[in-house]
């Protein structure tokens, strides 16, 4: 079998390699993309582009139902399933367009449709061809993880990635986890028309108590039920399927199962490279390097936190690693997240419990609720807050916002933590108005106002004042 010569081969076309590759062949590399199911991977197809989309549609529903709080008269008797499946369908099409196989090679990326499996620390089988790079960069993403529950594998259930499939609005539902796709399904299929019962020790672990507590209030005043605790059985009922935590029962007609991913690291023949690995991912350096130096590691693969946004953050740095002389980090803390109910929830930094515990209680926290934002009251969005967490020395390490609009208003806090930014900083640039990041200046200036005129200093500037009049 011939061997064909690469300067740098990709393992996975999801979000990291996409971005990678795009990089590379810009450097003038010779670059190969290997693929075993669908480009794109599952942002593209099972992930954020269809959740976002269904998430999207259910939102239209419940703003018909409540047309009549803006003078509207409207009506919605039931969702069409069908219908909503399409559009979702719709939306991965459009967006797969730009990264078809004919899209990609037109960018002088060779695309090599088959799975990837190491022969030795150079050499990748990939369906009949055989490549040998230079460098390798393994982007092969996650896949659902299937928690240990007895009997659920005799009832019927769905990942993330069947449900985007589902042509059928269920009457019940049950969804088994807390995090944010449980979170975003639930709410949708609620919206939509089914009883969803969610069952979940708690819900968004990883987030602001407070914003948990929002999320909690939002989701039972819309219906959803929760059941508290970890399930441990499942079992069927005539035609329906029942969860059990032991104490209580969830019952519905459809059961997706949201406890979390788990890297996609087996059937590589990672020995055969000599690289470690594990159930929790591929362990790099700081370079996004494996513990075989031509070998990288970017994204899910690598076992940290699982966004197609840092996907693609790792994978351009591991591509420039490999390519350019010189090196850049490729792991970070300061990683945003978002989840996409309504209203959204959106995270940057550190959290308050975090910072007390790394800073000690001499810190600054400052919290401005949606309700007495304008344009949230303007767009009946009042559900949720920002909140900005900042050292003693008012730099800011953390920021949370819950809203309608959390996952753009948040961005501005990632720029103003990433340059070790002042709360000050934050205040003195104008921002449109009424716009929802106005909300950001005005809690920044009443922050700044508040420090400067305490203590000593405040005394001073009210002396000064007075003096002046």
């Amino acid at each position: 079998m011939p061997v064909d010569e690469y300067d740098l081969a990709i393992i996975g076309a999801g979000a990291g390699g996409l971005t990678a590759a795009d990089f590379a062949v810009k450097l003038g590399a010779n670059v190969a993309l290997i693929e075993k199911n669908r480009i794109g991977g599952d942002c593209t197809w099972i992930g954020c582009v269809p959740s976002k989309s269904l998430v999207k549609a259910a939102k239209v529903a419940h703003d018909v139902r409540r047309a009549g709080r803006f003078g509207i008269r409207a009506d919605l008797s039931v969702a069409d399933m069908e219908r909503v499946r399409n559009y979702v369908r719709e939306t991965i099409h459009q967006i797969y367009q730009s990264h078809t196989p004919e899209a990609l090679r037109a960018k002088n990326i060779e695309v090599v449709l088959g799975p990837g499996q190491f022969v030795d620390p150079n050499t990748i089988s990939a369906g009949e061809r055989r490549l040998r790079a230079k460098k390798i960069l393994i982007t092969t993403g996650a896949r659902p993880m299937i928690p240990a529950i007895d009997g659920l594998e005799k009832v019927p259930f769905v990942t993330y990635e069947q449900i985007f499939d589902n042509d059928r609005l269920p009457a019940a539902m049950i969804v088994i986890g807390g995090g944010p796709l449980g979170l975003e399904i639930a709410q949708s299929y609620q919206r939509l028309g089914s009883q969803v019962t969610m069952v979940a020790e708690t819900l968004l672990p990883k987030d602001e108590p407070d914003a948990r507590k929002v999320i909690d209030e939002v989701l039972q005043r819309e219906g959803v039920r929760f059941i508290w605790g970890r399930a441990k059985s499942a079992r069927r009922d005539g035609e329906q399927i029942v969860i059990s935590t032991g104490t209580e029962e969830a019952r519905g007609d459809l059961l997706l199962v949201a406890t979390g991913r788990e890297p996609v690291v087996d059937g590589l023949d990672l020995e055969k490279a000599g690289v470690n690995f594990s159930k929790t991912g591929i362990p790099v350096d700081n370079q996004l390097r494996t513990n075989v130096k031509h070998i990288y590691a970017a994204g899910d693969a690598a076992g940290g936190y699982q966004f197609s946004h840092l996907a693609g953050w790792q994978a351009f740095l591991a591509a420039r690693n490999a390519l350019i002389p010189g090196s850049s980090t490729g792991l970070t803390e300061l990683v945003p997240w978002v989840t996409f109910t309504d209203p959204e929830v959106a995270h940057i930094g550190l959290t308050e419990e975090e910072t007390r515990k790394k800073f000690g209680h001499e810190i600054k926290v400052g919290r401005s609720e949606m309700n007495q934002i304008d344009r949230a009251i303007c767009e009946d969005d009042r559900e949720g807050f920002i909140k900005v967490v900042a050292k003693q020395d008012d730099v800011i390490v953390g920021a949370t916002v819950v809203g309608s609009r959390a996952g753009e208003i948040i961005t501005e806090f990632i720029i103003a933590i990433e340059r070790r930014m002042k709360v000050s900083d934050l205040a003195s640039p104008i921002h449109a108005y009424p716009s929802y990041s106005s909300a950001v200046q005005q809690l920044a200036a009443k922050m700044t106002v508040a420090r400067n005129l305490s203590g000593f200093s405040g005394d001073v500037i009210r002396w000064l004042s007075k003096a002046t009049r």
